[in-house]
């Protein structure tokens, strides 16, 4: 029950303001912000998929769970740098201004997720016919800290050795974290 109430909360955060936000005024950062909320709505829905299949509310389909994995993989990392260049913060969209002043800090944030998309991606085509008890995520978490956060100087594990579940979790925390200080809540 924990876990869904996060994943929720998760979801929520990936479907909030800086994907729906319409634009305020046209200029030349519109076209940007269009495109980058476009790439966001993109990670939500594949994000949507995996939750619920992996929630049984879903059909699990090995296709439907590559595209999604592979999605989130091109989305995220490199990509998703690149769709916040400076002068494309702030009004129209939600993103905060602060990103360019937290430029290390969000773009490390940015590469984590491409990394653990990545090797999402990487489970992902190699999907077996049925989710299997190794995809799930079982125990205390692998990353050092608990769901709602790392304890301070823990150790990374190793992406590519943790259940699909449990990466796509890590992924949709750092999307939260990563709203939660660098999108502008709208009313």
């Amino acid at each position: 029950m924990r876990v869904r109430v996060l994943l929720g909360a998760a979801m929520l955060a990936l479907a909030g303001p800086l994907i729906f936000a319409p634009s305020l005024a046209a200029g030349p950062g519109d076209t940007i912000v269009k495109a980058r909320q476009g790439s966001m709505k993109e990670m939500a829905a594949a994000a949507k998929a995996i939750v619920e299949m992996f929630d049984g509310r879903r059909a699990y389909e090995p296709a439907a769970f590559r595209a999604a994995a592979g999605t989130l993989s091109a989305r995220a990392g490199p990509a998703l740098i690149a769709e916040f260049p400076a002068g494309s913060l702030g009004a129209p969209s939600s993103a905060k201004p602060e990103i360019d002043q937290a430029r290390p800090e969000f773009e490390a944030l940015a590469r984590h997720i491409g990394r653990l998309a990545d090797a999402l991606d990487a489970k992902a085509e190699k999907a077996p016919a049925e989710i299997t008890a190794d995809m799930r995520m079982a125990g205390p978490p692998m990353d050092g800290g608990s769901l709602l956060g790392k304890r301070p100087g823990a150790a990374q594990a190793d992406p590519s050795k943790m259940p699909a579940e449990h990466l796509l979790h890590l992924i949709l925390q750092d999307c939260s974290s990563c709203h939660s200080k660098f999108r502008q809540k709208t009313e």
